[in-house]
């Protein structure tokens, strides 16, 4: 009797023990395979580590300030805490880097890119006579000035793609028409920073055998020097130096609002802009820069301005302290007491989410009350220097 009562409470032990050898197995099992995966993600973290690190080693990225030249900047009053600092505390007001970055690959919402190709003029620079004084732009922050018989090209960016990735961002179809053989001997080749769209590590190095001198904010001449540039034709400014370069033309560099990195790291090398003076003639080359009182500071000491070329595009609320809007362009040209305003940093790759033609839409419109003149030239248009503006062309108009 007892045996047949046992019977079923026997046979509940024998298959909850069953049932529980299952479990401890599926959780030996799982415990594996979570492992397995915490292994698969640690190696793949650490892979993609070394291959970025690998990456970031590779000479387009340039050299931080080491030695003697590191020694320089650390004396310098607006460098503190290991990187250079602006005049006034300045902010990039992004949130989620990460995120700002996905929403403007993928996101199209806006024309921040042109239908259709830019329309451009191929100039022969070659056969520019010396006596000429002529500024021929190439889009974006690029171009050729020649003074008094000096040839000087500011932030050259010949390539398809300005960054460190092969795929963005590209630039807009019809402005890649200048190319570094189509620059005759440079005798100043000027820098405003080490960014990637104003410092292309493949235009200077093809560019490097017609360079004669580089000028360029203190700490890129790391970068040039790493590159097989000669340190003695390597000219490196701090903000309010000056430095004659003949009897007659004298540059000065002077203080912008933004910053600098080609990698990882930010601001160890210096950013600037830069005021070209010959004979009387000023030349005011604004680089990258947000708005701030250095320009009524520039404006008092050496204004008025013949030709001020001003960061004008790439804008946006949220990145405000290093790129101007553009009512604070206009504010700048008043700041500088310039005569003539001509437009840069717009029409070669898009890097905000605005139109591409807004800054010269938004220009033009807030002019109509102003005393100075804009130009804005196609690309590779011939603007005569030391004579009254060009009358102002209107070429976006007939492109979406």
């Amino acid at each position: 009797m007892k045996k047949g009562i046992a019977a079923p409470f026997c046979f509940v032990n024998d298959f909850y023990k069953s049932w529980k050898r299952k479990i401890e197995r599926r959780q030996i099992s799982n415990q594996g395979k979570i492992r397995k995966i915490m292994a698969t993600i640690l190696i793949s973290t650490l892979a993609t580590g070394i291959l970025v690190a690998l990456y970031l080693r590779l000479p387009m990225f340039g050299q931080l300030p080491y030695g003697e030249r590191l020694a320089r900047i650390e004396k310098l009053p607006n460098y503190r805490n290991g990187k250079f600092h602006n005049i006034h505390e300045t902010q990039l007001m992004i949130k989620n880097p990460v995120w700002t970055v996905l929403k403007f690959l993928f996101e199209n919402e806006v024309r921040r890119k042109p239908s259709k190709p830019l329309p451009t003029f191929k100039t022969n620079l070659h056969n520019i006579g010396p006596e000429e004084n002529t500024l021929i732009w190439f889009g974006h922050s690029s171009y050729f000035v020649q003074i008094d018989g000096k040839r000087i090209l500011v932030d050259p960016l010949f390539s398809s793609v300005s960054s460190p990735l092969f795929f963005f961002p590209k630039v807009f179809a019809g402005t890649d028409v200048y190319h570094p053989e189509d620059m005759p001997e440079i005798d100043y080749l000027i820098v405003t920073h080490d960014h990637w769209d104003h410092l292309d590590y493949k235009t200077v190095l093809q560019l490097k055998p017609k360079v004669k001198m580089v000028i360029c904010p203190i700490g890129v001449g790391a970068h040039f020097e790493y590159w097989g540039f000669n340190r003695e034709k390597i000219i490196e400014m701090y903000w309010n130096e000056n430095v004659s370069l003949t009897e007659d033309i004298k540059i000065h560099c002077l203080p912008a609002r933004h910053f600098s990195g080609r990698g990882l790291l930010r601001n160890k090398s210096l950013w600037a802009s830069f005021l070209l003076i010959s004979k009387g003639f000023k030349i005011y080359m604004g680089g990258d820069s947000g708005y701030d009182a250095h320009y009524g500071d520039i404006g008092r000491m050496f204004g008025p301005i013949d030709v001020a070329i001003l960061d004008s595009g790439q804008h946006n609320e949220k990145w405000r302290h290093v790129h101007m809007m553009t009512d604070e362009v206009i504010k700048a040209s008043r700041d500088l007491r310039a005569k003539i305003l001509l437009p840069a940093h717009i029409c070669k790759i898009s890097l905000a989410y605005h139109p591409w033609d807004e800054p010269l839409i938004e220009l033009s419109r807030m002019m109509k009350e102003e005393k100075f003149s804009i130009v804005t030239p196609i690309i590779g248009e011939k603007v005569k220097l030391k004579s009254p503006p060009p009358t102002v062309s209107r070429w976006w108009e007939n492109l979406e």
